[in-house]
């Protein structure tokens, strides 16, 4: 069949396949809803009055705007929404997956654990964990559920930077955009307003490679109190951006360093990073040396060496898959299915995570 269109003439085979393919039938940029989100006008919900678990924050709303930027093979899809942060100020997109146990009626009153997943390179306008499932992250986690090894977390990626001429160390750089309320305060309250999320920091983590990684350890290392764990990809270790234009006390305050060694002298919260370095990257020495000297008392280190790995996506997803999900699984709050009925004569159970 030959269908005429804004791409010409298309010979179409298999049932439609190819016009579905080329777009011509594609639910892409459509709306998405995730779940039931309150109107705008809707408090904080409480345990009491959603009938769900302690622990459990249903979403506050106001709802964003969600359009499908992918599917995956499984039914499950990507979404992208522009979040203005009322915080910092600053607007930028986010996209969003969750897992397929999101939409499972046996986990509706359920929280689910956030991983704010950051890039590498420039950060912006795109976010490459989000803008397709090309480099498998959002797979890595719906096989690591299936095999056990991994929890159903929400994926949620922020553009890491505001624009595409400089770096911003995740940080609020004197006289710069504040990317650091960024992705501390306005990404995590837009999560909480369109998800269903743990109240306690035993629900959200980090990851990110290169210079997402540096956000993602210096996050967790600076606000123990509202985040727990974090996988830190051929990471940076200390700040480096030429915005900071010698301000040392602002670098310090956003070094992870310094921020380790006050963490440890305060004796806690305790705080978890994963080090991802692959074989065929430098930077494995800075990250034993941080180890070394900062992996003590509250601040637990390990390392996942990849084999053969390169400084890229791919590879940091191979080393998630091959240990770094299922730790940062275990030192994370797990969702809680609804009990199962109880069968005739039998006593009730839960059902399997």
């Amino acid at each position: 069949m030959l269908i005429s269109g804004g791409l010409g003439l298309t010979l179409l085979a298999g049932g439609g396949a190819a016009a579905y393919h080329y777009g011509l039938f594609s639910d892409i940029g459509d709306p998405v809803s995730f779940g039931k989100t309150p109107s705008a006008d809707s408090a904080v919900s409480t345990a009491a009055d959603t009938g769900s678990a302690p622990g459990v924050r249903m979403p506050t709303g106001p709802k964003a705007d969600f359009v499908r930027t992918s599917r995956l093979p499984d039914g499950t899809q990507i979404a992208k929404t522009t979040l203005t942060g009322k915080k910092s100020g600053f607007t930028g997109d986010v996209w969003v997956w969750v897992p397929k146990e999101y939409d499972d009626p046996a986990y509706a009153d359920s929280a689910f654990p956030v991983l704010i997943s950051l890039p590498g390179g420039r950060g912006y306008p795109t976010n490459y964990w989000g803008t397709g499932p090309g480099l498998g992250l959002q797979q890595a986690v719906s096989d690591g559920v299936k095999s056990g090894k991994s929890l159903p977390f929400i994926l949620v990626m922020p553009v890491h930077n505001a624009d595409t001429k400089h770096h911003f160390d995740a940080s609020d750089i004197p006289g710069e955009p504040k990317m650091g309320t960024w992705m501390v305060e306005d990404v995590p309250d837009f999560t909480k307003a369109n998800f269903r999320t743990f109240t306690s920091r035993d629900g959200w983590a980090f990851m990110g490679s290169s210079a997402g990684g540096f956000g993602a350890f210096k996050h967790v290392l600076k606000y123990p109190d509202r985040f727990k764990a974090a996988i830190a990809s051929g990471v940076d270790i200390v700040p480096d951006s030429p915005l900071w234009k010698g301000n040392t006390q602002a670098m310090d305050e956003n070094n992870p360093e310094k921020l380790a060694a006050k963490l440890i002298a305060a004796g806690g919260p305790d705080v978890y990073v994963n080090f991802q370095i692959g074989t065929k990257e430098s930077g494995r020495d800075k990250a034993e040396r941080f180890m070394k000297d900062y992996g003590k008392g509250p601040v637990h280190t390990t390392l996942q060496v990849i084999q053969d790995g390169e400084h890229n996506g791919k590879s940091y997803v191979r080393g998630m898959r091959e240990g770094a999900l299922e730790w940062i699984s275990k030192v994370m709050s797990a969702p809680t299915p609804k009990p199962r009925p109880a069968p005739s004569g039998g006593a009730s159970g839960a059902a399997p995570r």
